[in-house]
């Protein structure tokens, strides 16, 4: 009896285990992971989606070194598809983590590819300065000039170990100053003052624009006079702020599929199209920073109060890479932070 009620059991079990498994939907959305410093017009993302077939989903995850650690955390099972957002001061924390599946958009300008990711913008971090607060005054000249008596109390930096402009400042003075240690232990006694990002030195420390502090010379980038002009209540105005343009540090920020994305298809087609026209047509004005397909539209502002610096520090990410954690540490104990 037993016998006869277990053989339709076994051969029920057999049927089910031979037939093929439900081949899965394809994903018809790709997941991009980024920055709280992005941003793109509504249109061209939807030119996108029209032309691809694929829906994007934005997820925002604060600042550059905030989305890169979560990326490495996740490192072979993440969140997204995409990643938008690394630069080059830590393209090699990323790659070396194995963030990244091996894919560069065939459009990518071959002077600014790394292995894996593909150029999508540069910027340049720099010296910015109060116009009003140095008039009848000579503004300093370059990073050099601010161990000066004349410029003592002056200055807000960001700590280079929780903010990307001041990591790359810190890396400038690495590759110009002689003594780039004795130069921090200067700036230190001359009262140079230390925050943790930018949004707080900018907003809150810096005098000049949108600023509600009172110091007049603040690291920023080369493109903050033009955001202060296309923002002001004249727009096109002269800004009440300006660059710097000596040792600046050349960012490069990328973007990369990410390894084991749930939409590799979409996500290699998402990488593709911000090289595209539409796009880089849009980065100056959306992100403030430069496109790097040749040809690509900028704001009349960027012509007139933030071109590309003449001669920038550039670094690869494996200088970056040798020389990271060392000079942060080594400025850490200067600076006692």
């Amino acid at each position: 009896m037993n016998k006869v009620l277990i053989l339709p059991v076994v051969i029920l079990l057999g049927a089910c285990s031979s037939a093929p498994a439900p081949t899965p939907e394809p994903p018809d959305e790709v997941i991009l992971l980024t920055h709280d410093s992005f941003a793109m017009s509504k249109k061209v993302l939807a030119d996108f989606e029209k032309e691809s077939g694929f829906d994007v989903k934005v997820v925002q995850n604060g600042d550059t070194g905030q989305l890169v650690n979560s990326a490495v955390l996740s490192a072979g099972a993440p969140q997204g598809d995409v990643l938008f957002g690394v630069d080059n001061t830590f393209l090699s924390r990323a790659q070396q983590a194995g963030v990244f599946a091996d894919y560069t958009a065939a459009a990518a300008p071959a002077d600014l590819v790394q292995p894996g990711v593909t150029p999508i913008d540069t910027g340049a971090v720099c010296l910015n300065y109060d116009r009003e607060y140095f008039q009848g005054k000579q503004p300093p000249s370059s990073p050099a000039d601010l161990v000066k008596p004349e410029y003592r109390d002056l200055t807000v930096v960001q700590n280079p170990a929780t903010s990307s402009p001041g990591l790359a400042f810190l890396m400038s003075t690495t590759a110009t100053q002689p003594d780039w240690q004795q130069y921090w232990r200067d700036l230190k006694g001359n009262g140079v003052k230390v925050v943790d990002s930018w949004d707080n030195a900018y907003y809150q420390q810096f005098s000049g624009g949108s600023g509600e502090g009172e110091r007049p010379i603040v690291v920023s980038y080369s493109t903050s006079p033009a955001a202060e002009s296309m923002f002001s209540k004249v727009p096109g105005s002269q800004p009440p702020t300006a660059n710097v343009d000596a040792e600046c540090f050349q960012q490069v920020e990328y973007a990369g599929v990410l390894e084991g994305a749930a939409n590799p298809e979409g996500a290699r087609a998402l990488v593709d199209f911000m090289l595209s026209a539409a796009f880089q047509d849009q980065v100056g004005e959306q992100m403030f920073v430069y496109p790097v397909i040749e040809g690509a539209q900028v704001p009349e502002a960027f012509t007139e109060y933030a071109p590309e610096p003449a001669d920038p520090v550039v670094m690869t990410p494996e200088e970056i890479a040798a020389g990271r954690d060392d000079w942060i540490d080594q400025w850490s104990a200067i600076m006692g932070q």
